[in-house]
């Protein structure tokens, strides 16, 4: 009896001290200042812009934007296009699914589906603009839309 108390309590140790070895960190977004003075904008902004290669094209209405996009964000040939595909793949399906969730995640802040393929070649311009977006979007608004922290 007193063996298998004991095996009890070594159990339930390793399996709290497993899941507490598990606990995931979240890493902390760093504003700078002039990113500060832009999110707090007032202004409003949409812009449309045409894909290089196709007819597509994406319009962004968010306060701020591109200002911030025009000063901050990396230029245009820092990322590879796939590299963005990539990451607006993962982007817009977890971005669409809080977007049906509106008890669960903002709906002022989720209010339309983004209709996004990855197996559409919408260009250099149509990704750098939406992946921007979503590293913009993440950061104003303090969400984590993947695993990977929003970093400019």
């Amino acid at each position: 009896m007193k063996t298998y108390i004991h095996n009890i309590l070594l159990a339930s140790f390793a399996v709290t001290l497993l899941f507490s070895s598990c606990k995931s960190t979240k890493e902390a977004v760093v504003l700078s200042e002039e990113e500060k003075t832009i999110f707090n904008q007032e202004e409003g902004s949409a812009h449309t812009i045409e894909g290089d290669v196709t007819e597509y094209e994406i319009t962004i209405i968010d306060t701020g934007f591109y200002t911030w996009l025009k000063s901050i964000a990396k230029p245009e040939g820092y990322y590879s296009q796939s590299f963005m595909e990539t990451r607006n793949a993962i982007y817009v399906t977890e971005w669409n699914s809080r977007v049906v969730q509106p008890l669960r995640y903002d709906s002022n802040l989720y209010e339309l589906q983004i209709s996004y393929d990855s197996f559409t070649n919408y260009g250099y311009d149509v990704n750098y603009q939406l992946y921007n977006y979503f590293i913009y979007f993440q950061r104003k608004y303090e969400q984590r839309l993947g695993l990977f922290v929003p970093r400019i």
